[in-house]
């Protein structure tokens, strides 16, 4: 049986691979004569002082190379994969999946459905458990990996299999036992359906998961994101001004019983809730540190602390600026205000805010990281956009300057004959990208 081998892409100027003179093309075959499964068996095995590491160069001929080093010493290797082994796709077939909301044409990438624990480590990716055998947990168990972000969305094990159509689905949340009786700490996140796994069924979830304390650090509750693209899929409804006040009192409630009993409040609501209500958003205190921001779970009150902080500590002056900003309905409100704030300490400083609406994924997308090249466009073409155009960072993807919908940063400069910025989610970073 051929040996797994993993095609090395970059070399770092001065590591040790560069004066072993490996380089890119060959391929990383054993590290102690161990077969390397993936990313977590490599970082492993190279934690050892004396290694012997096998190489395979272009031509076929193998080095068998002998190496000494620090206990933490990397070798200054990057790997074609960056996991080292094929990404695991969901084989679930969820009713609030984004991606099954997608239109077609779009770039592959943007089908692919992870459901891979590794990712969840290494990206903060959320997995259902449903894709993994005894043995990724055991893995999981030996090499410590935390904390790992579960989908749970329900405890109650009938409506998981409806909710994830997979029959698997709800005993697949045992795994979450052993990976609290193994240390591993996990932070989980319910995505609530008007109808399905809302009201009681809130409630007995919050309730069950409360057993998975001290472990289970914290959970997220986010409304579905239903696109225009649902034709085939199951009838979803939008959660109202009151479905929402609903949802945050049986939160705010749990939230007080953890805070009794647990120190913690646990339990942590999305932004969009409060703003749906018509509630304001809470005390950066009633966030704990925000561990899951990632999910929108505070992400207003993080910027808007940290927007007045930075405010605070600066002078205002008569300097001229003229700056465009388009963002999505939901944020649209918050920066006019913080903008009308920034205006009223530097006069000369005009701001306009844009309210981009989604048409390509529908109306009620309203966030902005979900906002596409061709909206931005279609709707800013022939505005005042005034000396530069800021978007948020939250419209691209690790780095990358397209959207979406395939449009790039500078294809929307063309179009629209106006420089682009792009600002960092914090309001320090929004103060400089306009004062700079």
């Amino acid at each position: 049986m051929k040996k797994k081998a993993h095609i090395i892409k970059e070399v770092e100027a001065g590591s040790i691979a560069e004066e072993l003179e490996l380089t890119p093309g060959d391929k990383l075959i054993s590290i102690n004569g161990k077969e390397i499964k993936d990313v977590f068996d490599y970082h492993f095995l190279i934690k050892d002082e004396e290694l012997t590491v096998l190489v395979e160069k272009p031509d076929g001929e193998e080095w068998e190379l002998e190496i000494e080093k620090e206990y933490d010493e990397d070798l200054g290797i990057a790997f074609e994969e960056g996991l080292m082994d094929e990404y695991r796709s969901c084989r679930n077939k969820c009713i609030f999946c984004f991606i099954d909301q997608m239109p077609p044409g779009m770039r592959d990438t943007l089908y692919f459905k992870d459901d891979d624990a590794r990712l969840s480590f290494l990206q903060g990716n959320y997995v259902t458990l449903t894709n993994m055998s005894q043995e990724d947990i055991d893995r999981i168990l030996f090499y410590k990996l935390s904390p790992i972000n579960i989908s749970v969305h329900t405890t109650n094990e009938e409506l998981r299999c409806k909710m994830l159509h997979n029959r698997f689905a709800g005993s697949s949340l045992d795994k979450m036992k052993q990976l609290k009786d193994g240390g591993i700490s996990m932070n989980g996140q319910i995505v609530l359906c008007k109808g399905w796994n809302d009201g009681d069924e809130l409630e007995k979830t919050i309730h069950d998961l409360a057993a998975f304390l001290p472990e289970l650090q914290s959970v997220s509750v986010v409304p579905v994101g239903l696109t225009k693209f649902r034709d085939k899929l199951q009838k979803l409804e939008k959660f109202t001004k009151e479905d929402a006040i609903k949802v945050l009192e049986i939160i705010h409630r749990w939230q007080n019983i953890f805070l009794t009993h647990y120190q913690t409040r646990f339990i942590y609501a999305g932004d969009e809730w409060y703003i749906t209500a018509g509630l304001p958003i809470p005390e950066a205190d009633s966030y704990e540190g925000y561990p899951q921001i990632e999910n929108g779970v505070g992400l207003i009150r993080s910027f808007q602390d940290d927007f007045e902080e930075a405010l605070a500590e600066i002078t205002g002056d008569n300097r001229r600026k003229n700056i465009s900003i388009a963002t999505g309905v939901l944020a649209a409100p918050y920066i006019t205000k913080w903008s009308d704030q920034l205006m009223e300490k530097f006069p000369g400083v005009k701001i306009t805010v844009y309210t981009i609406i989604n048409h390509f994924f529908g109306n009620d997308i309203t966030v902005a990281g979900l906002l596409t090249g061709t909206d931005i466009i279609e709707q800013l073409k022939g505005k005042e956009l005034g000396d530069v155009l800021l978007v948020p960072d939250v419209l691209l993807r690790n780095g990358e300057t397209v959207l979406l919908d395939d449009i790039t940063v500078d294809e929307i400069e063309n179009a629209l004959q106006t420089t682009i910025r792009i600002v960092q989610s914090d309001g320090k970073s929004f103060i400089n990208t306009i004062l700079d």
